[in-house]
């Protein structure tokens, strides 16, 4: 029977891919394992592993295509034994034994029409919203339900009938970001009919209203790349559900500038292919890394997400840092900054950076996290004030550091001075606790050789 390949979600905002390039061709034998395509994710350029064994009878979906939906038939595999021109032919067809994972993964061929509710549910909600739960995961009463552990558990203390699911893992495999997306459609659902007229108020304009306003020929389009999308629909979610509030405040970093000029100046030497170069140079940035991490574990209240069912306390503190892309942005993350010295962190935050920008980061490296750092101060930027990234309860905003007039012991001296602001979710961090995290970073920040010991 031919097993139909399908494009993976490879993360929980992706809705669509670029199938970059196929790594096999039609007639070639794969195994379980074997890396089959690169795909252009809304943040990285991603390997994808064949699941099954068998012989690729036919690619449906050319290198090169845009904008493939997730869960769309990209290719088709003729089992062992299995005529190859007839499973070509077979390829996509819906299966029919049900006690079987691929006949639970038949059905859903292209369900990206079924799932754009979730990016907009005040628009088609009232459409949907009848057929949504006995088809929502293909299943019929009895068949067997394939999730992952943690998909099961996060279900169940949710409240939340994996059944009812949509899988988007290999063979329709409920996966947590499954669960994780239905949680928040059924908390969306439920806030609609009061939210109903505020949802028409704020309909964006359309295209051809904005055209309008302009002179004809004055203007070119430039399509949304994937990036871009996922990056709008996460600012408006973050905007319209998290209730941000803000707090700034001015730290002075002469200490922090002399610091970091005496541990740069005692690097040991290493040899490179263009001579010897040090083994860390630390950047104002993997400071402000250190002791935003350091903070939340001073005020571990903090260190803190939020969800419909509980309050996610933290027990380390991952650090996201947000780092400019062509076409957008993305946050990498230092996991368990609180324990790496400031020189691991240094390393490994140019790591992380450059394959950023050449779209190499795996899933791992950029989702989750427990807070963010965004660093503007290079650009000359003062102060200002970041959107908060879901699941994060926290991001700082940091300005530039510069020669201000201040007042000490009565008189007038000339400090470096740097303004930061926290943006913070006011269902999680409460004002007091926000100031009582704000306080710990420029405790470290103006006192940084506390971060050393």
């Amino acid at each position: 029977m031919p097993i139909n390949i399908t494009m993976p979600a490879l993360s929980p905002t992706m809705e669509e891919g670029n199938l970059a390039k196929w790594l096999v061709k039609e007639g070639d034998e794969v195994k379980a394992g074997d890396v089959i395509a690169e795909i252009e994710t809304d943040k990285a350029t991603m390997e994808v592993e064949a699941v099954d064994e068998g012989k690729v009878a036919k690619i449906v979906v050319p290198a090169g295509t845009e904008g493939v939906k997730v869960n769309a038939l990209i290719a088709v595999l003729a089992e062992e034994g299995e005529d190859v021109a007839e499973a070509a032919k077979a390829g996509g067809a819906p299966e029919k034994k049900a006690e079987t994972p691929k006949a639970a993964e038949a059905p859903k061929q292209e369900p990206a029409k079924a799932e754009a509710p979730k990016a907009e549910p005040a628009k088609s909600e009232k459409p949907q919203a009848p057929a949504a739960a006995p088809v929502a995961n293909d299943h019929a009463a009895g068949d067997r339900v394939f999730a992952s552990p943690l998909a099961r558990r996060i279900a169940k203390d949710a409240g939340v009938d994996v059944a009812a699911v949509k899988g988007t893992g290999p063979h329709g495999r409920v996966v947590k970001a499954d669960v994780e997306a239905a949680i928040a459609d059924r908390g969306a659902k439920a806030a609609a009919p009061a939210g109903a007229p505020a949802a028409s108020a704020a309909k964006p304009i359309s295209d051809d209203a904005v055209l309008k306003l302009f002179e004809e020929g004055s203007y070119e389009l430039v399509s949304h790349d994937n990036m871009r999308k996922t990056i709008a629909r996460r600012l408006v979610e973050a905007k319209t559900t998290i209730p941000h509030f803000y707090l700034t405040v001015d730290c002075e970093i002469d200490a922090l500038l002399a610091l970091r000029a005496q541990i740069n100046a005692a690097a040991p030497m290493k040899k490179t292919d263009h001579g010897e170069a040090p083994v860390y140079k630390l950047s104002v940035n993997d400071m402000i890394i250190k002791a935003m991490a350091m903070a939340l574990m001073a005020v571990p209240d903090a260190n803190a997400s939020w969800t419909e069912a509980n309050m996610v306390m933290h027990k380390h503190a991952d650090v996201g840092v947000a780092v400019s892309i062509p076409g957008g942005l993305i946050t990498p993350i230092i996991r368990h900054a609180d324990q790496k010295s400031l020189s691991v962190i240094s390393n490994e935050m140019k790591d992380l950076a450059s394959r950023a920008r050449n779209r190499k980061l795996k899933p791992e490296e950029y989702q989750g996290g427990t807070t963010a750092v965004s660093n503007l101060g290079m650009f000359g930027v003062k102060d200002f004030a970041a959107v908060i990234n879901p699941p994060h309860a926290t991001i700082m905003a940091v300005g530039a550091g510069e020669e201000r007039a201040v007042v000490k012991k009565g008189e007038i001296v000339v400090a470096n001075v740097m303004s930061v602001t926290l943006s913070t979710d006011h269902r999680a961090v409460d004002g007091a606790l926000g100031a009582e995290l704000l306080q710990a970073f420029r405790k470290y920040i103006e006192n940084p050789m506390s971060m050393l010991v």
